[in-house]
């Protein structure tokens, strides 16, 4: 299997993922709708929504971030880079890469870390929150993966003296 290969993997496993996380904003919309249906005509708020509302935010963004580098939607600012040579502008890319692949390596192994050990549940519903704290981790190793493929981009832009 070649990079390539691995490449597509990767790139069309943070797609699904992704498409999973904007498939629990229905829910979310739909919970919201209702509770404030019901908290205005009959003043009876749905208990729990608050929670619930945490939860599959937490989801969306999670699973939504890898592919949003992906896709180049995080925010950039450019207009210190933007009068740099291309081969700076480079250089700078795998600098900033590397520097969030480790930030990213570090928050991946701490979701890790608290998602295994944390035996809480949420206030209301009682709902464990170990789920989402690994939720952390993983969406993070997804993000670390994109930002590698990434950085092996950059490399061979230096390598062919792209832009």
């Amino acid at each position: 299997m070649g990079w390539g290969e691995v490449k597509k993997g990767i790139r069309r496993t943070n797609y699904i993922v992704c498409a999973i996380g904007m498939a629990m904003i229905i829910p979310l919309m739909l919970l919201t709708f209702a509770d404030v249906m019901l908290r205005g005509f009959f003043n009876k708020p749905i208990p729990g929504t608050f929670e619930l509302s945490q939860y599959i935010l937490a989801i969306f963004i999670l699973l939504g971030a890898a592919y949003t580098q992906q896709v180049r939607g995080h925010v950039g600012v450019d207009f210190v880079t933007s009068r740099l040579s291309p081969r700076l502008r480079v250089a700078c890319e795998i600098i900033t890469t590397l520097l969030s692949l480790f930030i990213i390596a570090i928050v991946v192994w701490q979701g890790w870390v608290e998602g295994i050990t944390e035996k809480t549940v949420s206030d209301q519903l009682r709902i464990p929150q170990y789920p989402f704290r690994v939720l952390v981790a993983v969406g993070g190793f997804l993000l670390w993966l994109e930002l590698l493929i990434d950085l092996f981009s950059a490399f061979g832009k230096l390598r062919r003296n792209e832009q």
